[in-house]
């Protein structure tokens, strides 16, 4: 039986314990206590895709964060904050490819039959769906549907 992603990140925290590993430690560490807080929200234990949208989310944060550090010319964290993204990413299913994302667009645009930017909304959702089963990065999404409703 496969294990569950929750149980895969404490065997592998349990893991880097033992390597003495404390990047990808603490790294994990966090992870879990964002599951378990979700849990705790909403009172139950957190499904699969429940934990993926989680994984997502600390990923778009750690980019954003990555990205300050940049501008503030404080490479030595954006690079911290790059290197936990690169543990996080382990755990979420593969990105997907700019020809995947092209081809959810254009199925996207055509399901919704939209014609111009006012569309957008629509066509985000649908695009976004089609692209559930792999990790996406929204503003991809919304770049490639911004030139095609153009």
């Amino acid at each position: 039986m496969l294990m569950s992603l929750k149980n895969k990140i404490t065997e592998d925290m349990k893991t880097a314990m033992r390597a003495k590993d404390k990047d990808k430690l603490s790294v994990l560490r966090m992870v879990k206590s964002t599951i378990t807080n979700k849990e705790i929200d909403k009172g139950s234990d957190l499904t699969d895709e429940e934990i993926i949208k989680v994984l997502n989310t600390l990923v778009k944060q750690r980019r954003d964060s990555a990205e300050q550090y940049e501008k503030g010319g404080r490479a030595e964290l954006a690079e911290k904050e790059t290197a936990e993204i690169a543990v996080i990413e382990e755990y979420l299913p593969q990105a997907a490819t700019e020809e995947e994302i092209a081809k959810a667009v254009d199925e996207a645009i055509t399901e919704t039959g939209a014609s111009s930017m006012k569309d957008m909304g629509n066509v985000m959702k649908t695009s976004l769906a089609k692209l559930s089963d792999k990790t996406v990065d929204g503003k991809a999404v919304s770049q490639v549907v911004r030139e095609k409703l153009q």
